[in-house]
């Protein structure tokens, strides 16, 4: 099974929303994405497109920590998908990472990532499968 962690930086004043980078088995995940987008983002002319996301704050998600057990509250498609990852200009809305949670007893599944602006095929990216426990322990760090 795949790993989840995030690494959550706190404001730099104290006061700001803490945030927090998602890695998958130990990669951060605007660089699994790097990877997958690199092809579409070169075919446009535009190499630095790809992977270029920022990470969320518990802000953006209302610090609902169900956004990541399916039930998003940032999400760009409203068809049931979550927002992962923002834009680099500190807004999530204006070029989002987004993908769909699936959760069962036993497991948590994101698959069917995608990108807010760009057509590009994203199925190489995931499908990310984590175990439910070690997944909740995961995000019990964000809490």
């Amino acid at each position: 099974m795949d790993q989840l962690a995030f690494d959550v930086t706190n404001g730099e004043h104290g006061h700001e929303a803490k945030t927090f980078a998602i890695l998958i088995n130990g990669e951060r995940l605007e660089s699994l994405a790097r990877a997958v987008e690199q092809p579409f983002a070169d075919a446009e002319g535009k190499p630095d497109l790809a992977g270029d996301y920022e990470p969320l704050s518990l802000y953006d998600i209302d610090s609902d920590l169900d956004h990541f057990r399916g039930k998003p509250v940032a999400r760009w498609f409203g068809d049931g998908d979550s927002v992962l990852m923002g834009c680099p200009c500190g807004e999530w809305g204006c070029w989002p990472l987004t993908a769909h949670i699936a959760v069962t007893e036993e497991t948590v599944t994101w698959h069917r990532f995608r990108n807010g602006h760009r057509p590009w095929d994203l199925r190489a990216l995931g499908p990310f499968v984590f175990d439910r426990t070690e997944y909740e322990v995961a995000l019990s760090t964000l809490g």
